[in-house]
C-alpha cells in the first residue's frame, strides 16, 4: 500500500533562488562551517516550531528562498497578523505544543508497522484541530484562512481512534489492553470471562476446602498442566471420589475435578480468542485510518506551515524586527541592518546596526 505516498508534482528554479550546496554551507545557514551544528546557524536562530514538521518546513523555506513578490507579501501578511494578535498566537502555539508528527505517522501506518502508541499520538493531534480551526478564525488574511480551510478536522477518525484506542496503550501488540471496553460486544464477553476467572478459582479453591476439610488446598495453574487442585500427602485420605488424579510430586498430588476441568476449557479458549481478536480488531482500526491517509496528510501540510510561520512571527516578536518593503524596483535600501545571527550571539560588545 502506498496511500501515504503524495502525487508527483512538477516544480521550476523560477519559483525559488537557487542555491548550491557550497552557498548553503559557506552561508551556514542550516549548519555552522567549523562544527556543522544547527546552533549559530540561521536555521538555530529561527526554528521556534514546536511540531518536528514544523521544523521541516522551515528548514525547507530556507533552503528554497522565495523570489515572487506575491508568495512573499502572502508569507509577511501571515506573519504580521500572527505578531499582531499575541495572545491568540500564545494559545495557537500551546494547541500546536501537543500535535505529534503527522506526516511519519501517516506513513507507519500506511505501512502498517504502527503500533497503538502511534494510533494514540493520531488521536491525541486530531483532538487539537478543532481548537486550532476555532483559533485561526480570529484572522481575516488569505493565507491564514486558506490554511484553516486545508486543515480536515476528521470527526469521523477521531471518533473511531477515541471509541476503539484505550488512553495509555501498550507498545507490543500481542500484550492485549489495546481496545477499549464497549467497543466490540464479543470482546467484553471475553474479557469478563478472563477478569472473573481469579474470582471463581478463589471461591471454587474455598469450596473445596469446606467440602474436604482441608485448610492447606490449593487450586493451581501451570502452562504445562492447566488448571489443578494440589494436595500434600497427609491429607490425601480425604480426598472425594471426584477428584482425579494428574500429576505426583515429591511431597503432594495434583487432582482435576469434571468441574474444573469444565472450566479450564471455557476459561483457556476465552484467552487465546481475546488475544486473537483484540490484535484482529487492532489491524481493523489501523487500516481505517490508512484509508485517510490523503486527509491526514492535506492536515498535516497546512499545519507544518501554520508552525514555520508562528516561529517566524514569535521570533519578530520578541526581537522587534521590521518587516521589509517588498517591490520589483532592483533596488536594495537597508537601514540599520541586524545580522540575526550575530546579533544573538554572546558579544562583550554591544551589537552595533549596519
Amino acid at each position: 500500500e502506498l496511500r501515504h505516498i503524495r502525487p508527483l508534482q512538477t516544480y521550476h528554479p523560477r519559483n525559488f533562488m537557487v542555491l548550491d550546496d557550497a552557498t548553503r554551507r559557506n552561508l551556514e545557514l542550516t549548519a555552522t562551517l567549523q562544527e556543522g551544528k544547527k546552533r549559530g546557524s540561521l536555521l538555530g536562530v529561527l526554528d521556534r516550531t514546536v511540531t518536528a514538521m514544523g521544523g521541516r518546513t522551515l528548514r525547507h523555506w530556507i533552503h528554497y528562498p522565495l523570489i515572487d513578490q506575491t508568495q512573499i507579501l502572502q508569507r509577511q501578511n501571515a506573519v504580521a497578523e500572527l505578531v499582531e494578535e499575541s495572545l491568540v498566537r500564545i494559545e495557537i502555539l500551546e494547541s500546536l505544543d501537543g500535535v505529534y508528527d503527522l506526516e511519519r505517522l501517516n506513513s507507519k501506518i500506511a505501512m502498517a508497522s504502527a503500533n497503538a502508541k502511534d494510533l494514540a499520538a493520531m488521536r491525541i493531534s486530531l483532538g487539537r484541530l478543532p481548537q486550532i480551526d476555532d483559533l485561526l478564525s480570529h484572522f481575516q488574511g488569505t493565507y491564514l484562512a486558506e490554511l484553516r480551510e486545508q486543515i480536515d478536522l476528521m470527526p469521523d477518525l477521531l471518533n473511531l481512534l477515541e471509541r476503539a484506542i484505550v488512553e495509555d496503550p501498550p507498545f507490543v501488540l500481542r500484550d492485549g489492553g489495546i481496545i477499549r471496553d464497549g467497543y466490540n460486544e464479543e470482546l467484553d464477553e471475553l474479557r469478563t470471562i478472563s477478569r472473573e476467572g481469579k474470582g471463581w478459582i478463589a471461591r471454587l479453591e474455598q469450596e473445596e476446602r469446606d467440602r474436604t476439610e482441608i485448610p492447606s488446598l490449593k487450586v493451581k495453574y501451570n502452562k504445562v498442566f492447566g488448571y489443578f487442585i494440589e494436595i500434600t500427602n497427609r491429607n490425601l485420605d480425604k480426598i472425594p471420589e471426584d477428584y482425579q488424579r494428574k500429576q505426583t510430586l515429591s511431597n503432594a498430588e495434583r487432582f482435576i475435578t469434571p468441574k474444573l476441568k469444565e472450566y479450564e476449557a471455557k476459561v483457556l479458549g476465552a484467552e487465546e480468542k481475546l488475544v486473537e481478536l483484540e490484535y484482529n480488531l487492532f489491524q481493523d482500526v489501523r487500516l481505517k485510518t490508512a484509508a485517510e491517509g490523503r486527509r491526514i496528510q492535506q492536515s498535516a501540510d497546512a499545519l507544518a506551515t501554520l508552525d514555520a510561520l508562528m516561529a517566524m512571527a514569535d521570533l519578530a516578536h520578541d526581537r522587534n524586527y521590521v518587516r521589509p518593503t517588498i517591490d520589483d524596483s532592483g533596488v536594495l535600501i537597508i537601514e540599520a541592518g541586524r545580522h540575526p545571527v550575530v546579533e544573538g550571539m554572546p558579544l562583550k560588545e554591544a551589537f552595533v546596526p549596519n
